[in-house]
């Protein structure tokens, strides 16, 4: 498997990014495209915690996508209790696509959407808070938006991989979901993987990271810290995979994960891999 850096710009014109990121479906990094935001400087451990940690917070842990506990909440805490969780150390509790705006609508001051281009959903805007070393399995987003990553403070480590390497990923039919570890790839469980090219960045305070429509992302906390992500849609035909996609994930994969449980998980990591053994024979 092969990790290449991901291209960092700064002064990145709209015209520019489209024809050079957004068109060729090209992960980039911008270093400043969120400097003017007042939440860049304002939002700090201290200040949310102070004027905000009163919000009670759902969190995931590792066991989010296990067939017993399937998208469940692992824990609820306070805001400010769960900041101070994750600056003491290290914890796999995450506050993972929370829409903090609808708790704190002030917030959204704080923020500008860019017009690096357009079509962005402005009535979704998510953060992501996750301790040191806690871990987003790889995926792709359901809704199949075009994704703005901004970082707050700390480190995050990003791996993606483009859709057509989706086979070498052993995704999971009926999912958006791989079981795969980029970062610590099993080549003998998973062989296809060795093959596979991905991109990688360390997104640093005020970086923003472009993940182009239906890209895979494997996410880790190099510190305890957060994120915000805005969504852009520039394609009918996107917006319309990803309604499939939502469909699959309420009417089939959670009935059929609450109706037999392991048995259905079993199922999809084997039809992954009968997925991947097929690829494999009609590229050699």
């Amino acid at each position: 498997m092969e990790l290449i850096p991901i291209e960092k710009r700064t002064g990145l014109t709209r015209e520019e990014f489209i024809e050079n990121y957004l068109k060729p479906s090209r992960p980039v990094v911008f270093t400043d495209l969120m400097k003017d935001w007042p939440a860049i400087n304002k939002w700090t451990f201290d200040w949310l915690r102070e004027n905000h940690g009163q919000i009670d917070v759902p969190l995931v842990d590792n066991h989010v996508h296990d067939a017993d506990k399937y998208f469940q909440t692992a824990k609820t805490m306070k805001f400010g209790d769960y900041l101070s969780l994750i600056e003491a150390g290290p914890t796999d509790l995450r506050l993972f696509l929370f829409d903090i705006f609808k708790k704190a609508p002030s917030l959204a001051d704080d923020i500008i959407f860019p017009n690096i281009m357009d079509g962005f959903l402005k009535h979704y805007k998510f953060v992501f808070f996750g301790g040191q070393g806690a871990i987003t399995n790889l995926h792709y987003d359901m809704d199949c938006s075009n994704v703005f990553l901004t970082q707050f403070h700390t480190r995050k480590q990003v791996i993606l991989f483009s859709p057509e390497e989706s086979a070498r990923l052993y995704h999971h039919p009926f999912t958006v979901m791989s079981k795969v570890d980029p970062l610590n790839p099993d080549y003998e469980r998973f062989p296809a993987m060795k093959g596979a090219v991905g991109y990688e960045t360390t997104l640093l305070h005020g970086e923003t990271i472009f993940i182009p429509s239906l890209w895979w992302h494997y996410i880790r906390y190099v510190d305890g810290g957060f994120s915000l992500a805005l969504r852009a849609n520039n394609s009918i035909f996107t917006a319309v995979r990803g309604g499939m996609n939502l469909v699959r994930h309420t009417f089939v994969d959670k009935s059929l994960t609450k109706l037999l449980g392991v048995d259905w998980q079993h199922w999809k990591e084997q039809k992954a891999v009968e997925n991947a053994q097929h690829y494999m024979k009609e590229q050699a």
